[in-house]
C-alpha cells in the first residue's frame, strides 16, 4: 500500500466526509424511486437539486450526515471514545425533529432514552444500512488501528443495528475508507469486498441485479458495484443515487469510500459549492479534528 503524507491523510479524510454529505444531498432527490422513475423524470441524475419526497432544499442534506456529525460531535468533545456521549448526541438529534429518522434507530434511540441500553439486542429485522450510513467519524478517529476500528464500529452500530450483516458492512466500510486514505490502489480495495464475501456470500456483486433498497446487503452490493465499474467520484455516485431505493444512503456510503479514494480533487467542485455552507464547515473540521486524535496521528 503506497504511503501517504500528513497533508493527503488529511485531505482524503475530508473528502471522506465531504463523499458522504455530497452523496447524502444528492441522493435524496432520488430516495425511494426506481430507476424507471428517475429516467422518465431527469433522464440521468447528476445535479443537487434537493426536492424528492422529503422536498428538501438544494444542498441540504438528512439523517445520514446528520448523526455522522453528531457521532463526530461526541468524539469531539470527549477527546475520545465513550460510548454514552455517542448515545447522548443521537438524542440530541432525534430531539430536534430531524426531517429523516429510520425506524430502527428511532427504537434504538428510544431504547437508550427509557433504560439506558447502549446495545440493542440481535433482532432479524437489524439488518439496515443505518449504522454503516453513519460511521465514517470512526473510520477517521480509529485510523491506524484495525483493532479499535473493529471495536468502535460494532459499539456504535449496537446502539441501534444489531445484526451480523449490518456489523460486517460496518467493518469493511471502515477498512476500506482508512485504507483509501492511506493510499492504496483499487485492487486492494477490492481485496477487502473478498473478505466480506468470503464470510457472507449474499454480498457478492459480480451479477449486480440492480436492487439498492436499505437491506444492507443490498446497499453494500450497490456501492461495491459502482465503485469498481467507474472511473471517477462523480460518475461512481450518480451510478449509485439513479438506482433509486435508499438512494441517499446508497450514495452516502458510497460517497465515503469514494471520496477517500479519489480525494478532494475529485469532487466536483459544483456540487461541493452547492451542498449546504455550514455542514461543509462542520464535516471538514470534524474531520481534521478527528484525525488529530487517531492513533495514526500519534506515530
Amino acid at each position: 500500500m503506497k504511503t501517504s503524507t500528513q497533508k493527503q491523510v488529511y485531505a482524503r479524510a475530508r473528502a471522506a466526509f465531504m463523499g458522504v454529505a455530497l452523496g447524502d444531498a444528492l441522493g435524496a432527490t432520488t430516495e425511494f424511486m426506481t430507476p424507471r422513475e428517475i429516467q422518465a423524470t431527469y433522464k440521468v441524475h447528476r445535479k443537487i437539486i434537493g426536492g424528492g419526497w422529503l422536498s428538501i432544499k438544494p444542498g441540504q442534506v438528512t439523517d445520514d450526515t446528520q448523526m455522522s456529525l453528531a457521532l463526530a460531535q461526541a468524539i469531539i468533545h470527549e477527546q475520545g471514545w465513550d460510548l454514552d456521549a455517542v448515545a447522548r448526541e443521537f438524542v440530541k438529534w432525534m430531539r430536534s425533529k430531524p426531517i429523516d429518522i429510520g425506524a430502527t434507530v428511532r427504537r434504538g434511540i428510544r431504547l437508550y432514552i427509557n433504560c439506558g441500553t447502549t446495545a440493542v439486542e440481535y433482532s432479524e429485522w437489524d439488518a439496515g444500512n443505518g449504522a454503516a450510513m453513519r460511521m465514517v467519524p470512526v473510520a477517521l478517529y480509529t485510523l491506524g488501528s484495525e483493532e479499535l476500528l473493529k471495536r468502535y464500529v460494532v459499539e456504535q452500530a449496537h446502539l441501534t443495528h444489531n445484526h451480523p450483516f449490518s456489523d460486517a458492512a460496518c467493518i469493511c466500510v471502515g477498512n476500506m475508507t482508512q485504507a483509501a486514505i492511506l493510499g492504496a490502489n483499487r485492487f486492494e480495495l477490492h481485496a477487502l469486498t473478498q473478505e466480506l464475501t468470503d464470510t457472507y456470500p449474499k454480498f457478492a456483486f459480480n451479477k449486480y441485479n440492480g436492487a439498492a433498497s436499505g437491506y444492507i446487503v443490498e446497499t453494500m452490493r450497490t456501492v461495491f458495484n459502482f465503485l469498481f465499474t467507474t472511473t471517477s467520484f462523480e460518475e461512481c455516485l450518480v451510478g449509485i443515487v439513479n438506482q433509486g431505493g435508499d438512494a441517499d444512503t446508497t450514495g452516502a456510503i458510497g460517497g465515503m469510500i469514494a471520496g477517500a479514494f479519489y480525494g478532494p480533487e475529485g469532487l466536483p467542485p459544483r456540487w461541493v459549492k452547492k451542498l449546504d455552507a455550514r455542514v461543509r464547515t462542520e464535516v471538514e473540521h470534524s474531520a481534521d479534528k478527528l484525525i488529530e486524535l487517531s492513533p495514526w496521528n500519534k506515530y
